[in-house]
C-alpha cells in the first residue's frame, strides 16, 4: 500500500463519499474509484460498502484505517524531515561537555539552539575532558565543551568560553573560621580529591604548583573523573576538593562550599567550545555562534 492508496481511504472513510473524496483529492471519480478497486483486489477483501448514499467501512476498512493514518503521518514527516535536511534546516548535533558547563553555558545555548534550529536533533552526551578529545577526534561528536589546553591533530575551532574562579568543597559538618573561608593550609592538610592526571593534566599540574608555591605539602588522596564522583568522595570524609565557583548551583548533601581565603594563585577553571574546523558551515558552526562571538581557528 503506497501513501497515494492511504491518502485516498483515508479521504473517503473521512468524506462519506467518494464525489466529495475526489474533489479534496483533486482526481476525477473515476480514477479515485479505480485505485480503491485495485486496492480491494491487492488485499483481497473490500474496505468500503458504497451505496447511493454514500461509502463507508467494513469491518476490514474499519479494522485498518487507524494503522493508515498513522503510516501516512509518519511518511509525511518523514519527508519533511528530508526537505528540511536538503534545506539544512533539520539535522544531528552531537555535543559533549564537561559538568561545568550545565551550570550555566550549556543550558543557555540549548535554548537559543532550539528557538533558531526547532527540527535539530541534538544529543547530549556529558563526558570527561579525555573523553571529549577522543570522541571529537573519532567523529563521535560534533563540538566539544571542554577544560582547554588540550591538543589535537586535525585543525579544530576553538571559542574561549569564560573561566572560573577556584572554590573549596568540604563536608558539611566541618566548622569554618568566622570569614566562612577556608585556607590553603587546610585544604592540603585534608588532601585533595580530583580529577585523574590524564583528564586535565595542565590543570592539575597548575593547582598542585600553586598550593606548594604557597608553602604547603599536598597530595591527590583520591581521583575521581566526574563532579559528582568527586562531591561524593568529599561527603564521604575522603579529602576535599577545589571545583569551579559555579558548583554553587549544584547541591550535594553533605557537602559545603568556601572560599579560599589565600588562593589568590589558584588557577581558573577555563571553559572552551571546541569542533573540527570544515570547508562548509555545520551545525557546530551555528551551535558555536550561540555560545559566543565567532571563533579562530587553532
Amino acid at each position: 500500500m503506497d501513501t497515494r492508496q492511504m491518502r485516498c481511504i483515508l479521504a473517503v472513510s473521512e468524506a462519506g463519499s467518494l464525489t466529495r473524496a475526489a474533489e479534496q483529492l483533486g482526481l476525477a471519480q473515476p480514477a479515485l474509484t479505480q485505485t480503491l478497486n485495485r486496492l480491494e483486489r491487492e488485499i483481497g477483501t473490500p474496505l468500503f460498502t458504497r451505496t447511493r448514499r454514500g461509502a463507508t467501512l467494513t469491518e476490514a476498512g474499519l479494522a485498518i484505517v487507524e494503522d493508515v493514518r498513522a503510516s501516512l503521518a509518519h511518511a509525511d514527516a518523514a519527508a519533511e524531515r528530508a526537505r528540511a535536511m536538503a534545506a539544512g534546516r533539520a539535522g544531528r548535533l552531537t555535543i559533549g561537555f564537561v559538568t561545568h558547563a550545565i551550570y550555566e553555558v550549556l543550558p543557555r545555548a540549548l535554548r537559543l539552539l532550539r528557538a533558531a534550529h526547532p527540527q535539530l536533533d541534538v544529543v547530549l552526551r556529558e563526558m570527561s575532558n579525555a573523553e571529549q578529545v577522543d570522541a571529537l577526534a573519532g567523529g563521535r561528536i560534533d563540538i566539544a565543551l571542554l577544560h582547554p589546553p588540550v591538543s589535537f591533530n586535525a585543525k579544530v575551532n576553538e571559542q574561549r568560553l569564560g573561566e572560573d574562579p577556584m572554590v573549596a568543597a568540604l563536608p558539611a559538618a566541618y566548622e569554618v573560621a568566622a570569614d566562612g573561608c577556608v585556607s590553603l593550609a587546610e585544604i592540603a592538610q585534608h588532601g585533595l580529591v580530583w580529577f585523574p592526571e590524564q583528564q586535565i593534566p595542565a590543570l592539575r599540574s597548575q593547582l598542585l604548583g600553586a598550593i606548594r608555591r604557597a608553602g604547603h605539602q599536598v597530595q591527590v588522596v583520591q581521583d575521581a573523573n566526574r563532579t559528582l564522583t568527586v562531591l561524593a568522595c568529599v561527603a564521604a570524609g575522603l579529602g576535599w576538593s577545589l571545583l569551579p565557583r559555579s558548583v554553587h548551583a549544584l547541591r550535594h548533601e553533605g557537602v559545603r562550599y568556601a572560599e579560599v581565603r589565600d588562593g589568590a594563585d589558584l588557577p581558573a577553571f577555563e571553559l572552551s567550545a571546541m569542533w573540527l574546523a570544515r570547508s562548509r558551515p555545520t551545525f557546530a558552526d551555528a551551535f558555536a555562534e550561540l555560545l559566543g562571538p565567532v571563533p579562530q581557528s587553532s
